[in-house]
């Protein structure tokens, strides 16, 4: 801050800035620090609220986020929560996002049924208030979805899965979420429909929070209890790379089909160099741009986006399997995020 020789400026531009600081924190909720894509009176005010700053996914989603507020002539408010399943720190920087007058909210919710209330208020001020990459519960407590079909996200690796057996008895691990959170839910569920196969077939079921840490660990939690398990399904690539580890120091890293959800640049890397059989990659700065385009359209003709918008996604392997339609790792590369 510049000074002044006056006393009174001086103590007017601080109160100032100290004023836009407290704005600033407020709209953190408990997360990341809000950012604005431009400045102005006169532009629609976008919120973004993701379930971490951290993961590389919603790092992504962020980027997609402001460049779309840049063409859309957007302002653009960001928050996170300290971690996944922040919901106290979600429904903190929505209030603050309401109060600061945002036109709609994009979010991806750290748990799907107890940040309904929050999204509830949110709506009734006339916010917008749309999902990314994963919905709530139900539903239809926002406008609108924009995310993967996670459920057939899962389907397609546990078609690859099925195939890449080749018809040999199947013990499968699944390292997957948390839970109550519709995300994990909709890919288990997915990849055991996809696979032919139900719970009753899984012989090791961990919840890994989608860390690489907790992935490890809890793979070798699975192969202390089933040694001979031969299919991992995993909810993410950091948990798919947790598993390769734990597999590696077993020395059963050759012999154990690791396939996983996400398509981010580590894990399309990790599959190119063999480590996993195959991911679903699915398209976060689509998600985010769609979204804010949205609240911008909104906010000029008073429409609302409303439904569910599929925003793709890919199998990606450099093994190709009879039946299962796939791209390789240099079209993964190619479009992958993080």
């Amino acid at each position: 801050m510049s000074r002044t020789t006056r006393l009174s400026s001086s103590l007017l531009r601080v109160a100032a800035v100290s004023g836009v600081a407290a704005l600033t924190l407020t709209a953190c909720g408990s997360g990341s620090g809000s950012s604005s894509s431009s400045s102005g009176s006169g532009e629609v005010k976008v919120g973004l609220i993701t379930k971490t700053d951290t993961n590389p996914f919603f790092v992504k989603m962020k980027e997609g986020a402001e460049k779309a507020a840049k063409e859309n002539g957007a302002q653009l408010s960001t928050a996170a929560g300290k971690f996944d399943g922040d919901n106290a720190g979600q429904v903190t920087a929505m209030e603050n996002m309401v109060a600061a007058g945002v036109k709609g909210i994009l979010i991806t919710p750290s748990d799907s049924k107890a940040i309904v209330p929050a999204i509830e208020k949110a709506r009734a001020k006339g916010v917008l208030v749309i999902a990314l990459d994963t919905p709530t519960d139900p539903e239809s407590a926002v406008d609108a979805l924009f995310a993967t079909d996670n459920l057939k996200a899962g389907e397609l690796i546990g078609e690859y899965a099925k195939a890449a057996m080749k018809g040999k008895t199947a013990k499968i691990a699944a390292l997957d979420l948390a839970p109550g959170v519709s995300v994990g839910i909709q890919r288990h569920d997915g990849f055991l429909k996809g696979f032919g196969a139900t719970d009753k077939d899984v012989v090791c079921a961990q919840d890994t929070g989608g860390d690489q840490a907790k992935g490890q660990t809890a793979m070798e939690n699975c192969l202390q209890k089933e040694p001979d398990i031969n299919v991992v399904y995993t909810i993410n690539e950091p948990a798919a790379l947790g598993a390769y580890t734990a597999l590696k120091a077993k020395g059963r890293e050759k012999d154990v089909l690791i396939v996983s959800v996400d398509g981010g640049c580590t894990g399309t890397q990790a599959v190119k160099d063999g480590k996993i059989a195959a991911t679903s990659q699915q398209y976060p700065l689509k998600m985010a741009a769609e979204g804010v385009k949205a609240v911008v359209d909104y906010a000029k003709d008073g429409k609302k986006a409303s439904g569910y918008t599929d925003t793709g996604v890919t199998l990606i392997s450099d093994k190709a399997q009879d039946g299962v339609t796939s791209k390789d790792t240099a079209y993964g590369l190619e479009n992958c995020w993080g």
